[in-house]
């Protein structure tokens, strides 16, 4: 028998290993029509809301869809049927489906988009291209000395203290920290009217931003105080485990032809666009599915003798330079595998969920 789920547990799921906040500025991530508390009977998984696959949905019994690209991008002041935009959200919300779109999250995720991508290839030692910026913070916690293990292990459950490839990172220094507890408090050490001093750890760790409420909660269930002291620091250190595009390794380095060959299996892509042969043999390859030139630059940086994306612009094939391969495989195809990525994630959670991957092909360039 197919499990129903309540939608917020999908996203939840899904947004665990993509959180929202990881999306940029200009993108429109998330739940984009239904209700958080609405039952869900089944979910179709595609890379691009269109009409034939809303059809599917439908013809499946399924009231949700799972998308990478959002089907509302840009403003809409009117919704009348006039393009397929409109079109897909009437149908949508005729036949009560929920939309949502994991779209720059899932890009900006170590587990996401970049990372399939590199694991289809062959690349292993896998590493984020550009990260990102202004999305860590600096939690301090005061604990009194006898609680300090307990509080230290809360904090790294719930995921604080995450450092590249090390994590429970934290730094501890003791002191002595006051308090008088006044009329109504029940303290935990000294008595009401009395300024007390206790000996305490400082504790520092490092957390993303989005889950700080979380590891919050999880610090005052073994907190002995009835009151807590915290501080919260915004961080300009840079996330190395979320950013756009990613590079890794081959076990064997390849030569380009070698290179351009895979891809176009891997990707079951007819035709590859690409800069001139620069004569190396390819070790390091950095990767960014969808649009990447914006990274060229960030590529030649990190060593990679070729970067491969989606798109390219006619331009960006100048900035090469001998300096690196630049491979353009079709939008599509660099983010075709995304679909499968979420159905695993989804799947893993919910073993018995209705879910499946769209049979619709929705990729609008034709190879002629």
């Amino acid at each position: 028998m197919n499990q129903h789920m309540q939608l917020k547990e999908i996203i939840q799921s899904i947004e665990t290993m993509a959180p929202l906040p990881l999306q940029e500025d200009y993108d429109n991530s998330g739940l984009l029509t239904g209700h958080p508390d609405d039952m869900i009977t089944g979910a179709l998984i595609t890379l691009d809301i269109t009409e034939p696959v809303i059809v599917e949905a439908i013809r499946l019994g399924y009231n949700l869809i799972i998308a990478h690209h959002p089907l509302i991008f840009k403003p809409l002041k009117k919704i009348n049927g006039h393009n397929e935009v409109e079109r897909c959200v009437i149908k949508a919300i005729q036949n009560k489906i929920a939309l949502y779109a994991a779209h720059t999250n899932l890009d900006n995720s170590k587990e996401g988009v970049n990372a399939m991508l590199c694991s289809k290839l062959g690349l292993t030692r896998t590493t984020i291209l550009s990260p990102v910026a202004g999305n860590l913070r600096k939690l301090v916690i005061f604990v009194p000395e006898s609680h300090a293990g307990n509080v230290r292990q809360a904090l790294f459950a719930a995921g604080a203290g995450h450092i590249g490839l090390y994590d429970s990172c934290s730094f501890n220094t003791a002191g002595s920290g006051t308090f008088r507890a006044l009329e109504g408090a029940s303290p935990f050490v000294g008595k009401p009217g009395e300024i007390h001093s206790e000996p305490e750890i400082r504790i520092e760790t490092i957390i993303p931003a989005w889950i700080e409420s979380k590891v919050l909660s999880a610090v005052r269930k073994v907190h002995p105080y009835e009151e807590i002291a915290w501080d919260s620091y915004a961080l300009t250190n840079k996330a190395l485990n979320t950013g756009a595009g990613m590079y890794g390794e081959f076990e064997n380095p390849m030569q380009e032809e070698e290179l351009i060959t895979r891809i176009k299996e891997v990707l079951n892509v007819p035709f590859i666009k690409c800069s001139p042969f620069t004569g190396k043999k390819i070790s390091r390859v950095a990767v960014c599915g969808g649009s990447g030139n914006f990274l060229i630059q960030d590529a030649i940086r990190s060593g990679a003798q070729a970067f491969v994306t989606g798109e390219l612009k006619y331009h960006d094939y100048f900035l090469a330079e001998g300096r690196i391969l630049l491979v353009e495989a079709g939008h599509y195809e660099t983010e075709q595998f995304t679909k499968e990525l979420l159905y695993q994630v989804v799947k893993e959670k919910f073993p018995t969920f209705a879910l499946q991957i769209s049979t619709i092909r929705t990729n609008p360039v034709n190879y002629l």
